[in-house]
């Protein structure tokens, strides 16, 4: 019976590499490190410019291999959404930009599954706070805020579909 290798990795969508981290786990296992990292590649060019999680199944026996793809961090979508480099170093005073809720919805559907959350409302109010971490305004609002409006039904329109 052919034994099965694991391996973890987080990636920058669509510029996985020969080098550290995959190659030196992949090399021992026999792969063609090559054909994994042009596969890694594919699957996550969609997510250029964030980090993605990125677990990889190496069958040691016939080397065949699977690559699944996890999902970007809440942080790194709300980054990639605002077209900016990082969050604030102090979110308090400093913004780095502000979402729309359209936006918010956006990044709790694509989280959705490896949240906490049960409905999209509760995922939209986790992202929220996120955003209140980062230094990100919503709706030119602190995140805060929006969350109470969403509590009291200002913005069911947008979850309606979903429910």
């Amino acid at each position: 019976m052919s034994e099965k290798k694991v391996i973890k990795a987080l990636i920058s969508g669509g510029q996985a590499t020969a080098g550290p981290p995959l190659g030196p786990a992949l090399g021992p296992l026999g792969v063609n490190v090559l054909a994994i990292v042009n596969k890694i590649n594919e699957v996550t060019k969609q997510y250029a410019g964030m980090k993605v999680p990125v677990q990889i199944t190496v069958d040691t026996e016939t080397k065949e291999f699977k690559v699944s793809v996890g999902t970007p961090t809440t942080s790194a979508l709300i980054v990639s959404e605002l077209g900016v480099e990082k969050g604030s170093g102090v979110p308090k005073t400093e913004k780095i930009g502000n979402l729309s809720m359209q936006q918010a919805v956006k990044i709790a559907k694509v989280k959705h599954s490896e949240l906490l959350a049960r409905s999209l409302k509760s995922a939209v109010k986790e992202i929220l706070g996120s955003c209140v971490s980062m230094g990100v305004t919503v709706e030119e609002k602190d995140p805060r805020e929006v969350q109470k409006e969403i509590d009291e039904g200002k913005h069911d329109a947008l979850f309606k579909e979903e429910e």
